[in-house]
Order: structure tokens, then C-alpha cells, then sequence
């Protein structure tokens, strides 16, 4: 279960040894993995656990993502990853997500961001998602600097699964 950490969704994690790289801290797939995990957690908290996803047939696609790095994260460090949203379409079919981790100490690490939307995976294509998802979305706690993105016209509404 999350909690919040300056008022964003947040959860912690142990940075382990398969995330560290050859210079002994953790590497960029590490940063972009925990992000990922943080974001599924999201969702899973907030009645689309991995089960519904399937059921839907439908998936979070990342098309770009940015990852600045501030401090360094080292084997069995304790972090705490944020996730907040940076923006979305009125249709929710298009998104902009900022995860931060921070340090057990209070130090801000890194942030990702990444921008994206929902992939029918049975069509392959870009897609609106249900309405509970669009609800959910709208629920994801947002940045100072939110922003209203068009919405994608690539995306067509998603089909409902029986």
C-alpha cells in the first residue's frame, strides 16, 4: 500500500543489487524500473491491480522519458519514489508523469519523466481509456506546475471487455 510524501502518492523501496551498475550505485534502468513499479502501484491501490489491466486488454505505453540525476543511490538504500502527474488530456488518453526518489535521508536523488498513454493490446494501437480508468487518472495527485494536454487524435475509444 502507498502512502504520500509531500503530498504525492509515494512508496519505499531497498535498492538492490540488481539495480546497481558497474561504479557500485544504482544504475539508470534501476531509477526508470522503480518509477515503473511506482506507477503500477498507483494503479493497483486504486482498483486496477495487474488483473484488471489484463481483463481491460489495455496497458500504459511510455513513448519518451527523461531521468535527472542529483544524488547517488547505493546498494540497500532505503527510497522513498514519488509520482505525481505533470499532465493530461481532458480524455485521459494522454499523460505526463514525474516520479522523484529520494534518499532515506530527505534528499531528492532523481526525477523521471515520462510521458505516455493507453495501449489497446489486442488493436496495438492508442486508445482512450475506460471511464474508470479516466476517473482514476484523475485521481493521481498533481504537480504545482500541472498542465492540460490535447487530448491524442490518434486515440480511439477503448472497447469495453465482457
Amino acid at each position: 500500500m502507498g502512502s504520500t510524501f509531500q503530498g504525492r502518492y509515494a512508496k519505499q523501496f531497498l535498492a538492490g543489487w540488481g539495480m546497481m551498475d558497474f561504479n557500485g550505485h544504482m544504475g539508470n534502468t534501476g531509477y526508470l524500473d522503480l518509477a515503473a513499479d511506482v506507477r503500477m502501484s498507483f494503479f493497483a491501490d486504486h482498483g486496477f491491480p495487474p488483473t484488471e489491466f489484463r481483463r481491460l486488454s489495455i496497458g500504459p505505453v511510455i513513448r519518451k522519458e527523461e531521468l535527472e540525476y542529483f544524488r547517488e543511490v547505493g546498494l540497500h538504500d532505503v527510497v522513498t519514489v514519488t509520482h505525481a502527474v505533470l499532465g493530461l488530456s481532458a480524455d485521459a488518453s494522454r499523460f505526463l508523469i514525474e516520479n522523484e526518489v529520494w534518499s532515506a535521508t530527505g534528499e531528492r536523488a532523481a526525477v523521471i519523466r515520462s510521458s505516455g498513454g493507453w495501449l489497446d493490446l489486442r488493436a496495438r494501437k492508442l486508445v482512450v481509456p475506460p471511464q474508470a480508468l479516466v476517473d482514476t487518472m484523475r485521481h493521481v495527485p498533481r504537480t504545482a506546475d500541472f498542465i492540460e494536454l490535447p487530448s491524442s487524435s490518434k486515440a480511439t475509444p477503448a472497447k469495453p471487455s465482457v
